[in-house]
């Protein structure tokens, strides 16, 4: 596969979009972005860089005029002066149009101020925050990317020496618009691919001395736990590592290591027969040296006599060492089952001319290698830079096991999208030192599962394994019903996945790209973040309250309708609120009218396979709707890429239901009430009537539901009534499983079964999460529509059995618990209720919990 076979490399600009001097040359790409050139003999770069690689954006209107002895360019947007002098904050400025900030949005060559900063290398060593690297956004509306420095691409997307002479700029001037930021940046340096679809399940790691007996061992150990993986991790032990010393360091090795893996070839063959994809750490800046079993193919391959023992040495601006590396090393270990490579580069060095990253250049080749079939790679490695974007995963690097730590990384991993880096994949749960703490490891287990990439790691100690079952009982539950539900959500993560590379997005990024903040953006809590476009993800990452057992943490809900996505808990946006949950709960919300698809089954695969169960989660309350993306694995793009789209929408119109054949579904349901199922007949014929009450099934016990009423005023207000649509699967079919049983989750209703259905369905409901179940008795792919002539309003919350439930595990005088319940069972103003609870001693925490509960309606 070629580089341009995903990506186009179009360096040359439209001529009209040029406007240059003897010296400097300026380019406008788009209203709001501008290429600055300054080389004092006029001798431009006009290649692609690693960073910058189209330049072909579609012409905009601008004019050019001299006012003053300075060149003026003005666009739609935005005026950049320049007096043809080398850049200065005197001579080269451009103004915002449109006010920004209350005072003049004014951008000064050579000044960055409130830049909103983007990522780092690494997080190594890392015990809280760390200095991270200016972004393509600011507060101000202004960033610079300085590309001046960078290597070179030739047209078939081979890296090259940098040959830039003088500065090569672009300033982004996108104000608060940072997402159509992000969109031009991906136009001008290429979208961020989508990723195999394993990679989006939990990943097993450990920096251990595993043996295959071990290790298989600890596979079984998960299987028998009903707990999926998708990725099987093997950290540098796999290899030999305790070589003669005149060989150097065994940090580097590419032999493995017998007495711990036997046959590899069998042992990989095991675990892809477990459905895991595997992985080995390389460690690459030695070489192939005289010791290892590939020297001998490897030194043939350079032209260095086996006999001499002279090592091949690591040279990563070397087109022939890459290439026989690839041919000995990494087809060899292809064939031997490894699936991907985790690079692990930390050295400074490593290439034989100036200028030329290893890092990079390994990222980029490895990705490049990865992906020259037609089924989708990766490669795992560390940040190299602006345009790494293009060679997802990224590995953090080695963070203390701290709460410091993990206070820094939902802010890390979010703020990187504003230099594109959308695919962090952390230590979860840290990587070393720090002391022992179960909720600290919870805590970041439940980031890890909101994250790009769930990967559970730690360093060599008998100390730091992170199995669930090696914490105490309560926690290994709370763990490992969080690595199902990561699996659970596979489905719409591939879905919003491959939509962030099909429009110039990114999975997760910081909440000030989907509400203009402003100013306030200065008051927005670092730790919450919007995660696949629906999720608004708050994670708790300091120890709870100890009288309370709570963890608290700061929300912000933008304005509208919001629903928990666990508990179901409906919530008023426009306000900044504490949040407290139990060690088992975790703040993430959705807006109403989301649908989140996810996988359904009552075990999970490993491997993330297309679910034979799905379920649609429906957080009714408003429109909306969700999607389904499922593929047969191939790169889009490539020959004999194919894939189905499945849309589930939500609205509250009352209309009659349409089957996939276009006609309406005109009769009323039949109920058998043993089976808990429900039939309508398209045409009529073989429905029965019912009028008045219907019953449902609800845990084995019977409970009643109204149907058949038609839409009416009620308070003089119309009811819209509620509309589920499934749509018809469009495209390729033939992947939808065979087997697959689909059901509507609907988060927010009532124990009221549909009005009109265009199939039959098994019905169960949840009254805790207020939440209906619908089994659909519908082919796969199939269109399906349910019709509700009035909204199914769930019950109000009972109060007094939520106060108890949070009083229970807390540290307080009982008589007071008794006399603040009897407070909810008496008194039904919310206000009077939460005034009369504040009066008593409370444990700290407590009164925020209570300020929360009653805010959920």
């Amino acid at each position: 596969m070629k580089f341009t076979d995903v990506w186009k490399i179009c360096p040359a600009p439209h001529l009209e979009a040029v406007v240059r001097g003897d010296t400097w040359r300026i380019t406008v790409l788009t209203e709001n972005l501008v290429r600055l050139e300054y080389e004092k003999n006029g001798e431009f770069r006009d290649g692609a860089t690693k960073t910058v690689i189209n330049r072909e954006f579609p012409q905009v209107p601008f004019s050019v005029k001299r006012e003053s002895g300075k060149t003026v360019i003005d666009t739609a947007s935005l005026r950049l002066e320049y007096d043809g002098k080398p850049f200065s904050s005197e001579g080269l400025s451009a103004v915002l149009k449109g006010q920004l900030l209350n005072h003049a949005s004014v951008w000064h060559y050579g000044i960055n101020r409130m830049n909103l900063k983007g990522t780092a290398r690494t997080l190594d060593e890392a015990d809280g925050a760390i200095e991270l690297g200016d972004s393509l956004m600011s507060l101000e509306g202004f960033a610079v990317l300085d590309d001046s420095e960078s290597m070179g691409m030739d047209s078939e997307g081979n890296l090259t020496p940098p040959d830039g002479k003088g500065l090569d700029l672009y300033l982004f001037a996108y104000g608060w618009n940072f997402k159509a930021a992000l969109r031009d940046f991906f136009r001008l340096s290429g979208n961020t691919p989508a990723v195999p679809r394993y990679a989006l399940g939990n990943w097993w790691s450990r920096y251990y001395c595993y043996t295959e007996e071990t290790y298989k061992a600890l596979m079984n150990r998960f299987a028998s736990e009903q707990v999926p993986l998708s990725v099987a991790v093997l950290d540098m032990n796999w290899h030999v590592t305790e070589i003669d010393p005149k060989y150097g360091s065994g940090w580097t090795g590419y032999t493995w290591n017998p007495e711990m893996f036997p046959d590899p070839a069998a042992m990989l063959k095991w675990l892809h027969d477990r459905h895991l994809k595997v992985t080995l750490n390389d460690h690459p800046a030695d070489g192939i040296r005289a010791c290892e079993d590939l020297y001998p193919a490897m030194a043939k391959e350079r032209g260095i006599d086996p006999e001499s023992g002279d090592p091949v040495m690591f040279d990563a601006a070397s087109p022939a060492f890459l290439k026989a590396y690839e041919k000995v090393v990494l087809d060899t270990f292809e064939k031997t089952g490894v699936d991907f490579w985790w690079i692990d580069w930390q050295q400074i060095g490593g290439s034989s001319v100036a200028g030329m990253d290893p890092l990079f250049i390994l990222n980029h080749t490895r990705w490049m290698y990865a992906n020259r079939k037609g089924d989708v790679g990766m490669t795992f490695s560390r940040y190299g830079g602006p345009g790494s974007h293009r060679y997802p995963v990224g590995f953090s690097g080695d963070s203390c096991i701290t709460w410091a730590s993990l206070a820094f990384q939902p802010y890390f991993t979010a703020t990187a999208a504003n230099i594109g880096y959308g695919w962090w994949s952390h230590d979860i749960g840290g990587h070393m030192l720090g002391i022992r703490d179960e909720e600290l490891a919870v805590r970041w287990l439940q980031f890890g599962i909101f994250s790009p990439i769930m990967r559970l790691h730690s360093t060599m100690s008998e100390f730091l394994s992170k199995e669930p079952w090696s914490y105490s009982k309560a926690v290994c539950g709370i763990m490992e019903d969080y690595l199902r539900l990561r699996h659970r959500l596979v489905p719409w993560l591939y879905t919003k996945a491959n939509k962030a590379y099909e429009e110039g997005g990114v999975i997760l990024y910081p909440v000030y790209y989907d509400w203009t903040l402003g100013w306030e953006l200065r008051k927005v809590q670092y730790d919450e973040y919007v995660f696949g476009e629906d999720m608004l993800v708050v994670p708790v990452v300091k120890p709870s309250d100890p009288d309370t057992k709570l963890g608290e943490a700061q929300a912000w809900l933008p304005e509208g309708e919001w629903v928990d996505f666990f508990s179901g808990r409906r919530y008023q946006g426009g306000q900044s609120m504490k949040v407290y949950r139990k060690l088992e709960e975790m703040p993430v919300f959705v807006r109403t009218g989301t649908v989140i698809p996810m996988d359904g089954a009552d075990v999970l695969e490993n491997g993330c396979p297309l679910p034979t169960d799905l379920t649609f989660r429906i957080f009714a309350g408003a429109d909306g709707s969700g999607e389904l993306l499922e593929d047969n694995g191939h790169r889009p793009g490539s020959e004999g890429y194919s894939r189905c789209l499945t849309r589930c929408t939500v609205t509250g119109n009352a209309a009659t239901c349409t089957a996939e054949n276009g006609k309406a579904a005109q009769g009323q349901l039949r109920m058998d009430a043993a089976a808990g199922t429900n039939t309508a007949a398209a045409d009529g014929s073989n429905a029965t009537e019912i009028i008045g009450m219907n019953t449902v099934e609800t845990n084995g016990t019977t409970v009643a539901g109204t149907i058949g009423m038609n839409a009416a005023e009620t308070n003089g207000t119309k009811d819209p009534g509620l509309r589920i649509v499934l749509e018809a699967a469009d495209g390729d079919t033939t992947l939808i499983p065979e087997n697959r049983v689909t059901s509507l989750e609907i988060v927010n209703v009532g124990n009221v079964l549909p009005d009109e259905a265009t199939c039959g369905y098994k019905a169960a409901y949840d009254e805790v999460r207020r939440t209906l179940t619908l089994t659909l008795d519908a082919k796969p792919g199939e269109a399906v529509c349910l019709t509700w002539n009035h909204y199914p309003e769930p019950v109000s919350y009972d109060v007094a059995k939520q106060l108890f439930d949070l009083l229970l595990p807390i540290r307080m005088a009982n008589m007071d618990k008794d006399r603040m319940l009897r407070i909810a069972k008496e008194v039904h103003d919310p206000a009077r209720r939460l005034a009369a609870w504040l009066s008593f001693k409370l444990p700290e925490g407590l009164a925020g919990a209570l300020a929360e509960m009653e805010a959920v309606y």
